[in-house]
């Protein structure tokens, strides 16, 4: 059999995601759960329909797909909408993401572990992926305090994750004595880290308004919503800080200084179907079933008491805030989901505790595999709830 080429995967990875995300309907899951099972049966694992090299080296699907998930998120901040909701969405992302490391932590630290892994491993807990949450969002129209809350904790969420896991990192290093001698500087990083992502944020958020005043055909100014979102990744990949902050800022800086933002959201609709599609596809695609089997205690510890931390975390957030009760109730559950940023983190783990890596990797891939799964259907589940989708959509 002659081997078959890229473009030939795309259609495989377009055509079986739109299949399965119809045959999901049917029984009320989420599109998204059907992108990643469409993904699972044709990867590598199950019926070996695209090669896992092929998989690996559509790394830039991904890349795509999330630079515009943040930046759409952005677009959505803006002032008239922190008016209106406050200081509690910052709030939540804070408790939410603390509770579930704390916890993760100190249940790992009860049952023994060594503690720098304990501490390292309960640090990635804070991650919360957007883009599931987001798809579940757009799909159903979800509308009410609940959406509204929740779509600012999942972009605060990488923020607050980033400079949590940094914390983490300094403090194991400084258990094993593997940097001691700079640890106010070590504490410094993550903060730097942010700070860089929303300036180059902030930066391109302003510059995307110079050619938009010489660009007025629709064509012209899609072209440079891709350009300039591709530009926020690259840069803030370049300089190695998060491209999700430094995406979702320049979403956020353009939204508040143009009154054309609101039609660069639609322009963003019409294109990113497919792109979210193949993401999702993708993303099934390289989770590996196999690995389920090595979880072990270390890893049902963590799958489930980071959900408990999360929910926690969520309600207490809310609680302090006094936020309306279906978001103190029903935030939690909206909050599972986990990937990128996640995994992205475990490469910064294996290296302050490297005894440790291929049990770390083993976990958090696992807990990817889970958390994406039944991610999308709790949150279907949850903001329908809340009432803030219609019964039977």
């Amino acid at each position: 059999m002659p081997e078959l080429n890229t473009m030939m995967y795309l259609s495989f990875l377009l055509l079986g995601g739109l299949c399965c995300g119809r045959l999901v309907k049917h029984i009320k899951l989420p599109n998204v759960t059907g992108y990643l099972l469409a993904g699972l049966l044709m990867g590598p694992c199950v019926l070996k329909l695209i090669p896992k090299e092929t998989v690996e080296s559509f790394n830039l699907i991904s890349q795509m797909a999330l630079a515009f998930i943040a930046f759409t998120i952005g677009l959505s901040f803006k002032k008239s909408y922190f008016k209106r909701v406050g200081a509690a969405p910052v709030v939540i992302a804070i408790f939410e993401a603390i509770t579930a490391v704390l916890l993760v932590q100190l249940v790992l630290v009860c049952f023994g572990f060594d503690p720098a892994f304990s501490i390292v491993l309960g640090a990635i807990a804070a991650a919360t992926a957007p883009a599931a949450t987001i798809m579940v969002i757009k799909q159903y129209h979800a509308r009410g305090a609940l959406t509204d809350t929740l779509l600012s904790v999942v972009a605060i969420d990488d923020a607050v994750a980033l400079v949590a896991f940094g914390f983490a990192v300094t403090i194991a290093k400084t258990i094993t004595n593997a940097g001691d001698t700079q640890l106010i500087l070590s504490l410094l990083e993550p903060f730097w880290e942010v700070l860089l992502a929303l300036l180059i944020g902030i930066v391109l958020g302003l510059l995307i308004t110079v050619p938009m005043k010489h660009f007025k055909k629709q064509g012209n100014r899609l072209v440079i919503l891709i350009a300039f979102v591709f530009l926020s990744s690259a840069t803030a990949s370049l300089l190695g800080v998060s491209e999700l902050l430094a995406c979702m800022m320049a979403g956020a800086t353009f939204c508040n200084i143009s009154a054309e933002s609101d039609r660069m959201a639609d322009l963003a609709d019409q294109i990113t179907p497919p792109l979210f599609l193949m993401f999702f596809v993708v993303s099934g695609a390289d989770l590996d079933i196999a690995i389920l089997p090595s979880i072990g205690l270390i890893g049902i510890l963590y799958v489930v008491f980071r959900v408990v931390g999360k929910a926690a975390g969520a309600y207490l957030g809310a609680k302090i805030m006094k936020t309306p009760d279906q978001v103190a109730k029903y935030l939690g559950p909206t909050l599972i989901p986990q990937a990128g940023v996640a995994i992205g983190l475990t490469i910064v783990a294996q290296s302050v505790v490297p005894e440790y890596a291929d049990t770390i990797r083993a976990v958090i891939l696992c807990g990817t595999l889970i958390y994406e799964l039944i991610g999308p259907v709790l949150t279907k589940w949850a903001l329908t709830q809340a009432g803030e989708i219609k019964t039977g959509a």
